[in-house]
């Protein structure tokens, strides 16, 4: 699981987030993209998390319209 001593808190999320699918991802994007991003979700109060996976979504749903 974790590294070192993690503390009880910290194992109790990282169980629960296995057992409810979530996964970190890492990306390397421009910073000058990132920050429009992150302005762009504020101004219309969407979180980034929520706008990125409505858009992964989406993008799905195309890909498998196209097949």
């Amino acid at each position: 699981m974790a590294v070192g001593n993690p503390k009880p808190q910290t194992i109790a999320t990282r169980k629960y987030e296995k057992k409810a699918g979530w996964v970190s991802k890492s990306y390397k994007l421009k910073k000058e993209v990132v920050e429009a991003f992150a302005k762009a979700c504020e101004k219309e109060g969407v979180s980034q998390a929520g706008q990125l996976t409505k858009m992964m979504k989406e993008f799905i749903e195309q890909s498998k319209a196209s097949e």
